[in-house]
């Protein structure tokens, strides 16, 4: 039996006493690899910072290997669990390398360097997001577009068993909105990474992701596959946007395409 890797049950938290999450409720397994869609306010992002910790829960609980995760030290997190924040401007000029490098803290002694492994690990992690020839280059140098790819080497760095990522493409081109969720599509296949991923995109996340959450208002709205998520109905309540869904004539996938001119007659 796949047990769950990690799993919210019915949590409830906000901000300044307003709630945002309301009795939100969902399992991860090993090797699952879902996306979190929906519109602005719905609480995806508040949804991640429950996951991690970093938001203190007003009620219900998150598990992690079936634990309770405030049970885990936060070195003992970092070997299980990363994560791809949204943006945020670096504070100091490290170079793209010691940036990376942060990742293998959880892996290290008090006070130990960086020896072989840890070397190998970070010039792996630097290749797969094509930042290598960046590696001396202060961070607060960097594109947008180059500084996420750099926080995702860095998570890669920790070797997790779980991802999660706040809207990790939303800064990249599309070259590398591609080369990013197909890297995170391999890892999830090759190594059986657990991938939590937010998107703003619904057709990338279509595209990749194996299992969609649609939220609304600090619920899960709709979950199931992306053909089963991504109707017309579906994302008419949750957006109150006129759409058309068809089938991708490439991959299959649901493709949602604004319906500026029609009624809603077409859009069914």
């Amino acid at each position: 039996m796949n047990a769950p890797i990690l799993e919210a049950e019915e949590i409830r938290g906000g901000y300044d006493g307003h709630e945002v999450l309301r009795g939100l409720s969902l399992q991860l397994k090993h090797g699952d690899f879902v996306g979190i869609v929906g519109p602005n306010g719905s609480g995806k992002s508040t949804l991640i910072k429950a996951l991690t910790g970093l938001l203190l829960l007003q009620g219900g609980e998150v598990r992690l290997g079936g634990r309770p995760l405030r049970a885990y030290a936060p070195r003992d997190l970092a070997r299980v669990l990363a994560v791809v924040p949204q943006m945020i401007a670096p504070s100091f000029a490290f170079t793209v390398r010691e940036v990376v490098e942060m990742g293998r803290y959880p892996h290290l002694a008090r006070f130990a360097a960086p020896g072989g492994d840890d070397h190998r690990v970070v010039e792996e992690a630097m290749a797969l997001t094509d930042v290598t020839h960046l590696q001396h280059r202060p961070v607060d140098q960097l594109s947008g577009g180059e500084l996420q790819r750099v926080t995702i080497a860095r998570a890669l760095a920790q070797q997790p068993q779980v991802m999660l990522l706040d809207e990790p493409t939303a800064h990249l081109d599309l070259g590398h909105q591609m080369q990013v969720l197909q890297l995170l599509e391999r890892l999830n296949r090759e190594q059986s990474l657990t991938v939590l991923c937010i998107s703003h995109d619904l057709n990338l996340a279509a595209e990749y992701c194996h299992r969609l959450l649609l939220m609304s208002v600090g619920r899960i709205y709709a979950e199931g596959s992306p053909t089963e998520v991504l109707t017309v109905e579906h994302l008419r309540a949750v957006y109150g946007a006129l759409v058309h869904v068809e089938a991708n004539p490439y991959s299959g996938q649901p493709m949602v395409l604004l319906n500026r001119v029609g009624g809603e007659e077409e859009a069914e």
